[in-house]
């Protein structure tokens, strides 16, 4: 019998969509479905530390969940480690405290009052549990599944997954989206934000840009076939 997996993609601190999208799940698949969320669980929203509570709670309770580490998730454990807010892979030079990345969002969820000139890196060590910090930096980067690899952004073609940059892993758009010809996967990845989850052939992007105020879209697997789940069931992806 084909295994059916769940994916969630980028939450980014949106606690009540995560909420939506795991009863979603849970009324498509019962309670103990097998859930992949696909990273960038922080920033941008207002719920960050919900996020992450819900899914170590989850975890915690035996649910077969797997979180993959986005390159959000890993922005906020670089600044907890070292006070970094700077990434060579921002192409714009914004910091990770600036709104559109959403650094003091998740801060701000966990009581710091802070801005894009005003760090309180000391403040935000205190802040953030050191149970947080630890689960975030253990989070693995990619999982296989049968036909399925489920990454936050994507692979760099041609490359075995041990030989895959972990930068790439969650940061990666050149070299990939623009690839087309077919990986040794079914590749499902979220990272770069659609109106609307898209199969692309070799790879679904499954961020929908609850990020920006849209839907979180939950989609569930069986082998290479794939639907969104909306409240009133499965729809073709």
């Amino acid at each position: 019998m084909t295994e059916v997996i769940y994916a969630i993609p980028d939450i980014h601190g949106q606690d009540a969509l995560l909420e939506d999208a795991l009863d979603r799940i849970a009324r498509d698949g019962g309670k103990d479905a097998r859930i992949i969320f696909l990273g960038d669980l922080v920033d941008r929203g207002p719920n960050s530390r919900a996020v992450i509570d819900r899914l170590m709670t989850g975890q915690a309770q035996g649910r077969p969940w797997t979180v993959l580490r986005g390159n959000h998730d890993q922005m906020f454990v670089d600044f907890l480690d070292s006070g970094v807010i700077q990434s060579p892979h921002i192409r714009s030079g914004l910091s990770w405290l600036h709104y559109r990345l959403g650094g003091a969002a998740t801060l701000a969820s966990y009581g710091l009052d802070v801005s894009e000139y005003t760090t309180e890196w000391e403040a935000a060590r205190r802040a953030v549990p050191q149970a947080h910090r630890d689960w975030l930096t253990a989070l693995p980067l990619w999982q296989e599944a049968g036909e399925l690899l489920f990454v936050h952004a994507g692979i760099r073609p041609g490359l075995s997954l041990p030989a895959q940059d972990p930068a790439d892993l969650m940061w990666i758009r050149d070299g990939f989206l623009d690839y087309e010809a077919p990986h040794p996967w079914l590749v499902v990845h979220g990272h770069t934000a659609l109106e609307m989850p898209t199969h692309f052939g070799n790879r679904i992007d499954l961020d929908g840009g609850a990020a920006y105020g849209r839907p979180l879209w939950p989609a569930v697997f069986e082998g290479r076939d794939a639907w969104l789940l909306t409240e009133t069931g499965r729809i073709p992806l």
